[in-house]
């Protein structure tokens, strides 16, 4: 259980590294988007042929999947950018509000009800926004593009709720990757047109570029989903839930280990951060407490 435990926490390490090495690579974040997915469609691919599952399903199943796909490509996107128009760990900040997109999207879109302790801890979360957008006012673009791949983030796990039952993880996974990096290469000619300033494409890869997309497209996508899909047989929903809630916290402190100065914050931002950070990691523990409150009473 120990292992599973260390190797639940050194999974999350590597998700909290993506926005590090989104800003160590040199294409810009559209591109980035296209060879992550590119990569990441071939490693599930080749995965799901050694694991023997066939990927065929019904056409409009995998319409309805490569359509949740391109709003994948859409929150990569807007992330990456969010890393690069400020720092890794205000767009950290940002992303910690995902779930206060999801406890607003599941009672419009799932039709439940709205919980009261999440409408606090939604309110605390805006507090904390409000401390770090003003002590990091430079940055505060970044920070808002960084909210909204947040609120992108949240709608396509919600989306997942529904589409994980009809499914197997990883052939789910599969086509929404091979859907974001379809509507990638759709979007390819409007964006050369009109967002790269007359520069056009820029897919060449230099240097190191190679060894971080490969780190970034095989092991923090494909090993590290398809990790998570089997540590979820062996531990639970809550542990794995409040364990992946500490993706900022890794990513931060990744952050300032390797970028030193330049990941440097003043002291508002890291107290609205620890807002953030309280707000989401006592969330699955309210929500565990409310499932156990709503469990009918056995009377023997």
């Amino acid at each position: 259980m120990l292992k599973d435990y260390l190797r639940l926490h050194f999974i999350v390490l590597l998700w909290g590294f993506t926005a590090i090495l989104g800003k160590l690579i040199s294409v810009p974040p559209v591109e980035l988007v296209f060879w992550r997915t590119l990569l990441a469609t071939t490693g599930l691919g080749l995965l799901l042929t050694l694991k023997k599952q066939s990927v065929r399903i019904p056409l409009g199943q995998a319409v309805r999947l490569l359509s949740v796909g391109s709003l994948v490509a859409v929150h990569w996107i807007t992330f990456f950018l969010a890393a690069r128009l400020s720092s890794v760990s205000v767009c950290l900040a940002g992303m910690a509000t995902l779930a206060l997109w999801t406890s607003l999207l599941e009672p419009l879109l799932l039709w439940r009800r709205i919980r009261g302790y999440e409408v606090f801890l939604g309110l605390l979360t805006m507090v904390g926004l409000y401390l770090v957008s003003q002590a990091e006012f430079d940055q505060l673009l970044g920070l808002a593009v960084a909210i909204l791949s947040a609120g992108l983030s949240a709608l396509f796990s919600v989306l997942n709720v529904k589409l994980v039952k009809q499914h197997s993880p990883l052939r789910l996974t599969f086509y929404e990757m091979m859907g974001a990096c379809l509507s990638i290469v759709l979007f390819f000619p409007v964006y050369s047109l009109y967002f790269t300033e007359g520069a056009g494409l820029h897919l060449a890869l230099i240097s190191w570029d190679w060894l971080w997309l490969l780190m970034l497209a095989g092991v923090c996508t494909v090993y590290a989903f398809s990790a998570s899909i089997e540590l979820m047989k062996r531990l639970s929903a809550f542990v794995i839930n409040l364990t992946t809630n500490l993706e900022p916290v890794y990513g931060i402190v990744l952050a300032v280990l390797i970028f030193g100065s330049e990941e440097k914050m003043s002291l508002g931002f890291y107290l609205g951060t620890l807002v953030i950070l309280f707000s989401v990691l006592i969330h699955p523990m309210l929500d565990q407490w409310n499932q156990r409150r709503q469990r009918p009473v056995t009377v023997v």
